[in-house]
């Protein structure tokens, strides 16, 4: 029975600090949200969520106060019984699309002298699961393309 207690009470505080996963949303939007939490956990602050314009679409914008790093992060989500990793998925066409998309936001938001980096945050999540199984995070995962670099 305490167990019981402590965990729920531990899931409100959780959902309350770090951000709540709704479990009636599609897969790649709860495989967002885990990932926002998962950030949020890790001492990040998400400035954005699903950013796009007519460059693309960025998934999550974190900042790392610590750093003074703007980070531009693309979540893939799968279901484990499907084969291979999902940060596989972000092959150099997907590469380039979000690069476009980070700089015309930089430019956007006149920031362009600030540190970035681009992230991919891998989730794993079983069919009717509430949580997801497993979360990896990938830090500066690809470098910006040589044709969006600024010098």
């Amino acid at each position: 029975m305490f167990a019981n207690l402590w965990r729920r009470s531990y899931e409100a505080y959780r959902d309350w600090r770090y951000g709540t996963i709704d479990p009636t949303a599609s897969i790649g939007t709860r495989g967002e949200q885990a990932a926002a939490r998962f950030l949020r956990q890790k001492g990040l602050t998400i400035i954005a969520q699903s950013e796009s314009d007519r460059g693309g679409e960025i998934d999550l914008i974190a900042a790392d106060e610590k750093s003074k790093t703007i980070i531009f992060v693309e979540v893939k989500t799968t279901a484990t019984k499907k084969p291979g990793h999902p940060a596989e998925r972000v092959d150099e066409r997907k590469q380039k699309q979000i690069a476009r998309a980070a700089l015309r936001y930089l430019k956007r938001n006149k920031v362009l002298g600030v540190r970035a980096r681009f992230d991919v945050v891998a989730v794993w999540w079983t069919e009717g699961g509430i949580d997801p199984e497993k979360i990896e995070h990938y830090e500066s995962a690809f470098e910006m393309p040589m044709e969006y670099q600024m010098f």
